[in-house]
């Protein structure tokens, strides 16, 4: 997917193209993802991360979790694998970080922050995981709050990195927003170099090199908690496979896509992340060339 430094793409359904995979392919093949989130009270973000991510082609996806909703995720995740990492009795402790980098070794991609919560523990946790991980991380939720506070955990990153916040999130990392969401992200991504996903009525994505594709799809009915959830697994999904170019505007575009199908099918009050994580098989299987 493709688009001039300077220029604003709007994303169409035909822009995504997904490759037909090999009659010999196996699951190693096909990504491996390790979603690092969760605590006491925010159970589900994890589970809706990871569910993203398989439903992206992902062919492993590992869930790590506190030991305190470990039995909660498990109970959830039947095609991912949730494991347990050391912690306060809510959060993550600073005790998973050894475990967590070692795992980090295994995947093609890391998905940091669905429901992870905030304390100083997690703040060292997100810079440990910036300052070692080797692979694309996108950051998500928490992990963007633990940036916020202290924001040359950006420029110290040894991998490139996705943020996706929303508006709030936005302007909390110092970003600006001046009703052009494209030039927003755009500074940001120029500014930190990272590719920037700001969420919203149009969703911007904006690569450091330049570019920016934008996404009308979607609607009111997305306004919900655990889409995010979704679609951070999504791009950590497709980021296992194919390169961020490709897969950051194709999991935005699925998103969407896929909140829209919801929102015909339940309409937007009642429409739930979980319906889209059911409707994405549909969006995809028509992007396959």
């Amino acid at each position: 997917m493709k688009n001039d430094a300077d220029s604003v793409h709007i994303l169409e359904t035909g822009d995504v193209s997904l490759p037909r995979r090999a009659r010999d392919v196996n699951k190693y093949d096909c990504g491996r993802v390790l979603v690092v989130g969760g605590s006491v009270g925010y159970t589900g973000a994890p589970v809706l991360c990871a569910a993203g991510a398989l439903r992206a082609g992902a062919g492993l996806v590992w869930a790590a979790v506190p030991q305190a909703i470990y039995p909660i995720a498990a109970g959830k995740l039947l095609e991912a694998m949730p494991f347990p990492l050391p912690d306060d009795g809510s959060r993550f402790s600073e005790a998973a970080v050894p475990v967590l980098l070692d795992r980090l070794k295994k995947c093609e991609c890391c998905v940091l922050g669905p429901g992870l919560g905030r304390s100083e523990a997690l703040i060292a946790l997100v810079r440990s995981v910036l300052e070692n991980c080797a692979v694309p991380l996108v950051l998500d939720a928490d992990a963007l709050y633990a940036v916020s506070r202290d924001m040359t955990m950006l420029q110290s990153a040894r991998c490139p990195v996705v943020v996706t916040p929303h508006g709030g999130e936005f302007t909390r990392l110092g970003g600006a927003l001046t009703g052009d969401p494209a030039a927003d992200a755009r500074a940001f991504a120029g500014q930190y170099g990272c590719v920037t996903v700001l969420k919203g009525p149009e969703t911007a994505v904006a690569f450091p090199e330049g570019g920016v594709f934008l996404s009308r799809f979607g609607n009111p009915g997305m306004a919900a908690g655990g889409s995010g959830d979704v679609l951070s697994g999504l791009i950590g999904g497709l980021a296992a496979q194919l390169p961020l170019r490709d897969a950051v505007p194709a999991a935005v575009c699925i998103h969407g896509l896929a909140g829209d199908l919801c929102a015909g099918r339940f309409g937007e009050y009642s429409m739930l992340p979980g319906d889209m994580i059911e409707a994405i098989p549909e969006v995809m299987k028509t992007m396959i060339r």
